[in-house]
């Protein structure tokens, strides 16, 4: 068991990469357990793997006391200075105990927990490896798929795509080659698992960087993305570079660069907007293709507005189904009333002949009344009434005086 035995550790390093020690760990604990197993003691006893010769000594610790209680954990000082005349008590001493049948003994009880060791060695590994791409972009394989999930091969793995992860508009077949969003990774007691997206909106980020420099070198900037798996995106871009259009950046020449991510995303549609530190501009921009003519704020929600856009161009600032004023709420994080100029002329000429004065405008207006005239509101109420119906008494008079006023002229 010398020469095999370290023949077999090298084999299993340099091909599943588990490492010498952490095997010959395993295997000193599981001979500590095939002892206790079959000699009924294991709570002082230590394995010893002769990692140049490949040989195996089991030794049994006692230790050095006055009077002997247990003889298998204690050995008495006298025995002991017959040994070594330097020992005192407290001392630990190693007797060898190593049967002459514990080779064979020893290989039986240790493959299943070596096995294991190995196993949990690997995954350690797999997990270490995979985890360094979390948040980043794989290339793998669908490799098969059930009634939850696809399984794409990652290599050493199979990472899982879930159905909501999955783009509406594509149907995967085995063998296929796709680009995944890898969006965690979990150490499970079954062994690491590793999960993957085609819809997450930083797959769209990752893209980018793989096709465009400037985004990878940080010369151009992703400030957000608003995504619908599968339809249709929006990209804001900012540049950090004076001299470089972000937006003629991303697209390529003659589109190449957004039409190659574009074909990896089945022909989702993509929008580029140029991010400003104004909002107004911002929020114009995100409703591309569409023209703004005018950004209206909300005083009482700074984070709602009212964009006017040309009558003709209403449903295209709206979208299909609401799609595009939907994703530019997302891009920017505003809430997007969208108008068309004739509505907001319409507003605004019934807001000029008081249409909307309201409850809080009456009121507003009695206590101006109240105020200037040194009544209380009840008071002020007393007088309007009267006056109101003096002013209809009078106008009552002058009708019925104009009616009799008739009658003496047809007579």
């Amino acid at each position: 068991m010398s020469k095999e035995m370290l023949n077999a550790l090298d084999a299993l390093e340099a091909e599943k990469g588990v490492s010498k020690e952490i095997v010959i760990e395993a295997l000193e604990a599981a001979l500590v357990s095939a002892y206790k197993r079959h000699y009924g003691q294991a709570q002082n006893v230590e394995v010893e793997f002769n990692q140049k010769k490949g040989d195996i000594h089991v030794y049994s610790v006692k230790e050095v006391t006055e009077e002997v209680m247990d003889s298998q954990l204690e050995v008495s000082l006298k025995d002991a200075l017959l040994l070594n005349p330097a020992y005192e008590i407290g001392d630990k001493i190693r007797f060898e105990v190593t049967p002459k049948d514990f080779g064979r003994i020893a290989a039986q009880t240790a493959k299943q927990v070596i096995l294991q060791r190995v196993r949990e060695a690997e995954r350690n590994i797999i997990y270490n490896e995979f985890s360094q791409y979390e948040k980043d972009i794989m290339q793998g394989i669908v490799e098969r798929q059930d009634s939850r999930y696809i399984y794409v091969n990652l290599g050493k793995i199979e990472a899982v795509l879930s159905k909501q992860d999955q783009m509406p508009n594509e149907f995967y077949q085995p063998h296929d080659r796709i680009k995944v969003y890898v969006s965690r990774v979990e150490n499970t007691s079954k062994g690491p698992q590793v999960f993957v997206s085609r819809s997450h909106p930083d797959l769209l980020r990752r893209l980018f960087e793989q096709e465009v420099p400037e985004v990878y070198d940080g010369t151009v900037e992703i400030v957000s993305i608003a995504r619908e798996a599968g339809d249709r995106s929006k990209v804001a871009v900012r540049s950090n570079d004076p001299n470089v259009d972000p937006v003629g950046t991303c697209v390529g020449p003659k589109g190449s660069r957004v039409q190659a991510i574009v074909n990896e995303l089945k022909g989702e549609n993509m929008d580029i907007v140029e991010w400003d530190e104004d909002p107004a501009i911002f929020i114009a921009n995100s409703l591309n293709p569409a023209e703004a003519v005018d950004v209206i704020f909300d005083l009482d929600n700074p984070k709602a507005c009212t964009v006017v856009v040309p009558d003709y161009q209403l449903s295209l600032a709206i979208g299909k189904r609401g799609q595009n004023a939907r994703l530019a709420a997302k891009l920017t994080g505003f809430k997007i009333d969208i108008k068309s100029e004739t509505d907001m002329e319409e507003f605004y000429a019934k807001l000029e002949e008081g249409a909307y004065i309201d409850a809080a405008d009456e009121v507003e207006t009695l206590d101006e009344a109240v105020t200037e005239s040194d009544l209380t509101a009840d008071e002020y109420e007393n007088v309007a009434t009267e006056a109101a119906e003096d002013e209809a008494t009078a106008a009552e008079e002058v009708a019925e005086a104009n009616e009799a006023t008739a009658d003496q002229t047809e007579e």
